[in-house]
């Protein structure tokens, strides 16, 4: 708690988010800090009815030496290894560190005009611009407006890491057992934990789930990871199929 509060100070309910805590065993941890002399609670600055949590000199002392005996410990065990041992063991734990994190990430169904699709479709149309060097109008061409893609016309997905949207993908439903995957996106630090792959899976069970035999999307030909992921996860390139006029790349893939 001590480094969570950081030298800065932190509000109480964003200690209690952050370390998975309940009020009342927040209100306890703090209590005893207060008692130690580590630790102040006080009003917010901005918000009075917020608490927030300080460190008085003593805590940030701790603070200090509590990071100096963990930097301590570390060296214990990088020690004996060789130069390239620890390097092995640095990658390996950037390793797990990624896959712990792809492990916590979440996907869930929520509407198209949530602040949290907002945004990440602000995201995903500004990276288009940026890359491509062309104006993008999502209300042209072959379009996921709101109505489109909320069910039953088709669905709206986020992952979340936390409480953070880092990636969303939509199905736009046809009546003819064909389905469109629509504005999949992953935020760029969140690249590489296949984020991108578990949303375009979890498109095309919810696409089969509801009875499509076929799956299909655009895209533009900047996007050269979105390309490589869709051959990679068996789509074909064929002609095109709408009037998208942002897109140079159309797949489509036949669902079991």
């Amino acid at each position: 708690m001590l480094w969570e509060i950081g030298e800065e100070g932190c509000e109480v309910r964003a200690l209690r988010s952050r370390l998975g805590l309940d009020s009342g065993h927040a209100s306890r941890l703090l209590r005893s800090l207060e008692a130690a002399g580590l630790v102040e609670v006080v009003s917010g600055s901005s918000d009075r009815r917020a608490r927030q949590a300080r460190l008085t000199h003593a805590g940030l002392a701790e603070r200090v030496e509590l990071d100096r005996r963990s930097d301590g410990l570390a060296r214990s065990f990088l020690e004996p290894l060789t130069p390239a041992e620890r390097q092995r063991l640095v990658d390996a734990m950037r390793d797990v560190e990624r896959l712990l994190t792809a492990a916590q990430v979440e996907i869930r169904e929520i509407d198209p005009v949530h602040p949290d699709a907002r945004q990440c479709l602000r995201s995903y149309f500004t990276e288009l611009e940026r890359r491509s060097g062309t104006a993008f109008d999502p209300t042209t061409g072959s379009t996921a407006e709101p109505h489109e893609i909320r069910p039953p016309a088709g669905l709206f997905l986020i992952a979340y890491l936390g409480d953070s949207p880092i990636g969303c993908g939509a199905l736009k439903h046809h009546d003819d057992s064909v389905t469109d995957i629509k504005r999949m996106w992953v935020a760029e630090p969140a690249r590489g934990l296949g984020i991108g792959r578990r949303l375009l899976a979890e498109l095309e069970a919810r696409a089969a789930g509801r009875g499509s035999r076929v799956v299909r999307m655009e895209t533009n030909r900047a996007l050269t990871e979105a390309i490589a992921l869709y051959r990679s996860a068996g789509y074909l390139e064929v002609p095109a199929f709408n009037d998208e006029p942002f897109a140079h790349h159309w797949f489509e893939k036949s669902l079991p």
